[in-house]
């Protein structure tokens, strides 16, 4: 059986790289006009209007978005006893908002998930 940290960070890396780095990921590219959707490209033509500091305000507040939605979606779990998130491995069970001091803050705090495992935060 893995260990608790193990398994916390199992569960993080897939958060981050499944979730925040896909929206974060999507909307860099709009914004750096990179983006291969074509249908995508009025928006992109838009972000191209604003300056490096208008556009750097603009990936803060998605950060903060992004990263406050995962964090407010995990309280769901420290909150009500009635929602579970659980590995299971073999026949061992492990209810990660008992594994983690404070599940929903993993994502965000200084070291956690985003900082340690986000593709998109790290190129």
């Amino acid at each position: 059986m893995k260990k608790n940290q193990q398994i916390l960070d199992e569960f993080g890396k897939h958060v981050v790289q499944d979730t925040f780095d896909s929206s974060y990921g999507s909307i860099l590219e709009i914004i750096n006009d990179t983006c291969p959707n074509l249908l995508l490209k009025e928006t992109s033509i838009l972000f191209q209007r604003f300056n490096n500091e208008e556009k750097e305000l603009i990936k803060k507040y998605l950060f903060e978005t992004i990263s406050g939605t995962l964090h407010d979606f995990l309280r769901i779990f420290e909150e009500n006893e009635q929602f579970k998130l659980i590995y299971e491995e073999g026949e061992t069970q492990v209810d990660l908002n008992k594994i983690s001091e404070m599940l929903k803050a993993e994502p965000i705090i200084e070291g956690g998930w985003i900082e340690r495992f986000s593709k998109e935060l790290n190129k």
